[in-house]
């Protein structure tokens, strides 16, 4: 069974190992950048995506490139904590969670699929523009060669879209572009070169339902940071879905002016940042449908969300282990890319959902609560909000350590 994986991302690398490790050779990664380069900033594993990874053989290798996180914390925009609980291996999870640059991953994904599946395994500057399903047994798959200019084809039994939130394979199946709805929101994001803070491995979220900024360490000495609020005069992006448009920090320091804390000052954080990105917040409405005869979508093309809880890439990584595990253990291609819709499709859109819901109305009934000084009621509001997240999201403690495992095989690589 040949298949095509349509996106070199965090959740097409992931399909492409979990599927080798479920005992398939035959993949082809098709991606669209010229070169797989350190682009973004810094991403959350928590521990739900941590288990699938290491199943996969590379969890020493995470370890040796990601900062474990050891606790979570909310703060009011005067700096005074709301609530605070341990995560990870401090939470009582099996294992860690981890805050990492993206681009990292990434290299860290692409290494690891060349390692076992061969150099030519992922095929870079193929831009896929669609795909046909009317050619017998097999599927067309149109591309540009991005290097020859040029119209190419490619053929598999099986293709799985992981070419992000505007995913032009997943166009294609719907007839017509999938809209992108935005919350009228931007988020800013950038990396510093500071100091430890609080733990050392803490990650922090501090303000309103009108202002949010998120920090925590992605290497030594390195810390990320986010930025989000309602779009005004000073933005300059019109595009959605478009996750890497530089941006100055000069003007967004000055939204965080007040952000300086003994344990923190955010507004230094922000002005000295080596590099920003903006982009206008985006999601898409849950599909009603993920396979399309042998064409499944994975990832942001099949449930974009808005990146709060720290589980876009991670829901990509479910996603991926759970199809090649229902292809292993299916009677047949159809029945086990239906299995995969019907296993991760009700989940990941009721995550989006809950996304946009801590959004927008769970942090404006905490913050009423924090600006009358009931702290205490906003500790409760946000303590179940997360249990709740977790539990639906998938990595409640005892639920995600006593889970079984999505792996096919009993000896899988361990090394890179």
């Amino acid at each position: 069974m040949s298949i095509a994986i349509v996106g070199a991302g965090v959740g097409g690398l992931t399909a492409a190992l979990s599927l080798h490790a479920a005992g398939r050779d035959d993949i082809l990664v098709l991606e669209a950048a010229r070169e797989l380069r350190d682009v973004g900033v810094g991403i959350n594993l928590p521990p739900h995506a941590v288990r699938e990874l290491t199943e996969l053989g590379l969890g020493d290798a995470l370890d040796g490139v990601g900062v474990p996180t050891k606790e979570l914390a909310y703060y009011d925009p005067a700096g005074q904590l709301i609530w605070a609980e341990p995560r990870g291996l401090d939470a009582g999870y099996k294992w860690p969670q981890y805050s990492i640059h993206r681009g990292t991953l990434q290299r860290l994904l692409a290494d690891a699929v060349r390692h076992r599946l061969g150099e030519s395994s992922i095929r870079i500057a193929q831009r896929v523009t669609g795909v046909d399903a009317g050619q017998g047994d097999k599927i067309l798959i149109e591309a540009i060669d991005q290097v020859a200019e040029r119209s190419v084809s490619y053929t598999a039994d099986v293709v799985i879209a992981a070419d992000g939130i505007r995913s032009p394979v997943r166009n294609s199946l719907y007839g017509s572009p999938v809209p992108l709805p935005s919350n009228g929101w931007v988020m800013y994001r950038g990396v510093t070169t500071s100091a430890p803070f609080l733990t050392g491995r803490s990650m922090v979220i501090i303000g309103d339902e009108t202002q949010r900024v998120v920090v925590y360490p992605i290497a030594d000495g390195v810390l990320n940071w986010l930025l989000v609020r309602p779009k005004d005069a000073t933005s300059q992006v019109t595009e959605l879905g478009n996750w890497n448009v530089p941006v100055s920090t000069s003007a967004i320091a000055s939204f965080v002016k007040d952000y300086r804390f003994d344990w923190l000052d955010v507004h230094r954080l922000v002005a000295s940042a080596s590099e920003a990105y903006e982009y206008p917040m985006a999601d898409i409405d849950p599909l009603p449908r993920w396979v399309f005869g042998r064409c499944a979508l994975l990832g942001d093309a099949a449930h974009a969300m808005y990146p709060f809880g720290s589980n876009g890439a991670s829901q990509a990584i479910l996603d991926a282990r759970v199809l090649a595990y229902e292809l292993a253990n299916a009677a047949n291609i159809d029945d086990g890319l239906r299995a995969y819709e019907a296993h991760r499709r009700p989940v990941a859109s009721e995550v989006q959902l809950a996304n946009r819901r801590q959004a927008g109305d769970v942090m404006a009934r905490v913050s009423t609560m924090a600006r009358r000084g009931a702290h205490g009621d906003a500790a409760t509001e946000l303590q179940d909000v997360e249990r709740r997240y977790k539990q639906l999201a998938g990595f409640d403690v005892d639920a995600l350590n006593n889970r079984k495992s999505w792996s096919v095989s009993g000896a899988l690589p361990q090394t890179a």
